[in-house]
């Protein structure tokens, strides 16, 4: 790791240039094809408009939040976004919501970054302010092939909830839920 000193923020809505860089360099990582639903030449081809909105959507803290981490040098480093989903909706899978949560997507660090308490960090300030926004329990999806990804999630305090989703469009493999309850 190339520095251990880094902030923990919201995006703002004009940063999205930087959104999408972070975005494609995360398409990069070998680990993409099991941790995103997208693919980098997907990613691409998104007009700046894309861009635009998506970056404008996850500064604003109504439904989401994208939380960057920004080294001292100003070069982001790592990412979380988080969602909110409320009950009696119907999530990104077609899976009813069935209390308010929040919902984590778009993990990404740095390999150079990784191990340092980035990741930590960064969902440490999604959580907070999810339950800031009076959700239940946060959850996340992720792909029963990425060990990594599930024992991070594990240390942070999620546990498999036994939910399955299915990948659409790759047969024979899933995805599956963690949660972590709200602490009463």
């Amino acid at each position: 790791m190339s520095n251990t000193n880094f902030e923990i923020r919201p995006i703002r809505a004009d940063e999205w240039p930087a959104v999408k860089a972070l975005r494609l360099l995360s398409l990069q990582d070998p680990a993409a094809p099991v941790a995103f639903l997208e693919t980098y030449e997907d990613a691409l081809a998104h007009p700046d408009s894309f861009w635009q909105e998506r970056a404008a959507r996850s500064s604003e803290g109504e439904g989401s939040l994208q939380f960057v981490a920004e080294a001292e040098d100003g070069a982001w480093v790592g990412s979380v976004v988080m969602l909110i989903e409320a009950a009696g909706t119907t999530d990104w899978a077609g899976f009813p919501v069935e209390r308010n949560q929040g919902h984590i997507v778009g993990v990404f660090v740095r390999p150079e970054w990784r191990g340092g308490g980035v990741t930590k960090a960064l969902f440490e300030a999604a959580v907070e302010w999810a339950w800031g926004r009076g959700v239940e329990a946060v959850r996340l999806i992720v792909h029963e092939d990425n060990p990594r990804a599930q024992g991070f999630y594990r240390k942070a305090g999620f546990v498999p909830s036994g939910k399955v989703v299915p990948l659409e469009g790759h047969e024979g493999e899933n995805e599956l839920e963690f949660v972590l309850e709200k602490a009463e």
